[in-house]
């Protein structure tokens, strides 16, 4: 039965980026590592940051309405519980992904001409600039895999592979926790030459660079590392057109050994494209940041998977969100 809507359950809708954005710009320029270091007052913090006074005591006003900052007379300082998530130092730093979908809400902005078009929204850098919004981008991909990774590779086991390749690695948290998890086998990570710089510091922290290869280059346009017995795609397909997943497919089944595995990580759809809901909404994240992505059912990633020649496929885990599970060999 469909929904019974009131007007202000409506309205709450669209108001609701009103907290996210604030939340976003204190992000952006880095209030809450500031303020961690020294509680300080409105005025002081806009010179620190070459801010407007005004706006800044308007933003750190709000911040406190939210929760976000407590106020004592004229100084603010951020709450101990939250110091840990929102400042760079803190051990669960989520300033990368709070950036992150800053940057994908300035495309989701621009949605109704998108739909006009057809054509993917216009990239508005951030404050931070477009080479900190990439690194904002890889470091959102751990902040988003880290917390799951253990209990996704938990749904693979037995875990038997002696070569790992993550194509796409980002961060490389896949990767890490895949090598932690087997500790006799080696990994090729593959990615854009820009995220392979930042590959090798995650797992340089992990104390893992023995066991990785890393490799430059374009899966579009570039041949895939040959030798891994199993490769994993993490939230990869969805970027890409079912055109340009067949022929990354094919680049994965000729890239590796005879009885091989592929598992993908994805948002996989139902028959109707509306459940879950979760993947409706990416799929418009897809729309407005990519020229072909979208979001897919198992009977077009089977489809597309058999196209590139593998067979055995199955879908072994499904999930609400970006963590269903597709499992498919080359024979």
């Amino acid at each position: 039965m469909a929904k019974r809507w009131t007007a202000d359950e409506v309205l709450n809708i669209v108001r609701a980026f009103q907290p996210a954005c604030v939340l976003i710009a204190a992000a952006e320029l880095d209030i809450f590592t500031v303020l961690c270091k020294r509680p300080t007052t409105a005025t002081s913090l806009a010179s620190k940051l070459d801010c407007d006074p005004r706006a800044t005591t308007i933003l750190l006003d709000a911040l406190t309405a939210l929760g976000f900052l407590t106020k004592k007379r004229s100084t603010y300082s951020v709450p101990r519980n939250l110091s840990d998530i929102l400042a760079e130092s803190g051990p669960n730093n989520v300033l990368p992904g709070i950036r992150h979908v800053g940057n994908y809400l300035r495309r989701w902005t621009q949605l109704a001409q998108v739909i006009k078009t057809g054509k993917p929204a216009e990239r508005v850098p951030s404050i931070r600039g477009a080479a900190a919004d990439l690194a904002s981008f890889i470091g959102a991909m751990d902040n988003f895999s880290a917390p799951v990774a253990n209990q996704i590779i938990d749904k693979l086991k037995p875990l038997r592979f002696k070569h790992l390749l993550d194509i796409g690695c980002g961060p490389g948290t896949w990767t890490i926790a895949f090598l932690k998890v087997v500790p006799q086998a080696k990994a090729t990570i593959f990615d854009l030459p820009d995220v392979i710089p930042i590959a090798r510091k995650y797992i340089s922290k992990a104390a893992l660079s023995k066991r990785v290869t890393f490799v430059a280059g374009n899966f579009e346009s570039d041949d895939l590392p040959t030798g891994a017995d199993f490769a994993w795609l993490s939230a990869i397909a969805h970027q890409n057109s079912r055109k340009q997943n067949r022929r990354l497919f094919a680049k994965i089944h000729k890239a590796l050994q005879t009885n091989g595995v592929l598992i993908i990580r994805d948002v996989v759809m139902d028959k109707t494209r509306t459940n879950p809901v979760i993947g409706a909404l990416f799929a418009i994240n897809m729309l407005v940041g990519t020229e072909g992505g979208g979001t897919y059912t198992f009977d077009e990633f089977r489809e597309d998977l058999w196209q590139a020649g593998f067979k055995k496929i199955i879908l072994i885990h499904k999930d609400e969100a970006m963590n269903s599970l597709i499992r498919a060999e080359k024979l």
